[in-house]
């Protein structure tokens, strides 16, 4: 009951914000992410395809995968037939295996970019110059739907810095809505916002909350999955 009771207790702490909770599965079983189902949850979170993939195929068939970890492009091809969202797109050749997938499958993948804002080198991203060069070759691509930006914080405890970056987020996302809408781009989901500074993530408009150890306990690394 502990999963229930978690993931009611953030479900109503998003809801006045309108935003929805992408629960971070990654390395929890299969048991797990089924309690969570069990109580409504239908968004889950996961960083690496093969545990995706077996996921997938073992659980209920309504579930909405998100791919939230860093991809590789050779890794595309096994999640491209059902994955409902990719977060992190960080680059522009990604996009373009995720477009010829899309094609092989014949679905257009809902994605959103990743956009570099933490401090922190190890981040992946776009950053904004990068972002708006890319623009006129994303707008090519039949086979993707761009639905928004992503962008992870600096892990720190300064909060000022955090919402700082997500201000920044918030700032790019706002001047893609007004200026860069049109055929495969919509700005209409920002993902930012994890267990340790969802908060402000909230006041800074995320509409996609990525939160697993909040709900899930700590990570098994263990887990064979």
């Amino acid at each position: 009951m502990q999963i229930a009771s978690k993931i009611t207790e953030v479900s109503n702490e998003l809801a006045p914000y309108r935003a929805r909770l992408v629960a971070v599965s990654k390395t929890h079983p299969a048991e797990a992410i089924q309690e969570a189902y069990d109580c409504g949850q239908r968004i889950f979170g996961e960083n690496k395809v093969q545990e995706l993939t077996d996921k997938a195929e073992a659980l209920p068939k309504d579930i909405q995968w998100h791919m939230i970890g860093h991809l590789q492009r050779n890794k595309v091809k096994f999640i491209a037939p059902f994955v409902s969202l990719i977060h992190s797109v960080d680059s522009l050749r990604l996009l373009e295996e995720i477009n010829k997938q899309g094609e092989k499958f014949q679905r257009k993948i809902p994605c959103l970019l990743q956009i570099h804002i933490a401090k922190e080198e190890s981040k992946f991203g776009f950053d904004r110059k990068e972002l708006l060069d890319a623009l006129p070759f994303i707008h090519k691509m039949n086979w993707i739907q761009i639905k928004g930006l992503m962008g992870m914080a600096t892990f720190t405890e300064d909060h000022a810095q955090v919402r700082s970056e997500f201000q920044e987020l918030r700032s790019i996302f706002n001047e893609l809505k007004k200026d860069h809408c049109s055929g495969n781009i919509a700005m209409e989901e920002l993902s930012m916002g994890m267990s340790g500074d969802y908060k402000i993530a909230l006041e800074e408009g995320s509409t996609l909350i990525r939160i697993g150890t909040t709900i899930f306990g700590n990570r098994n690394y263990n887990n064979p999955q």
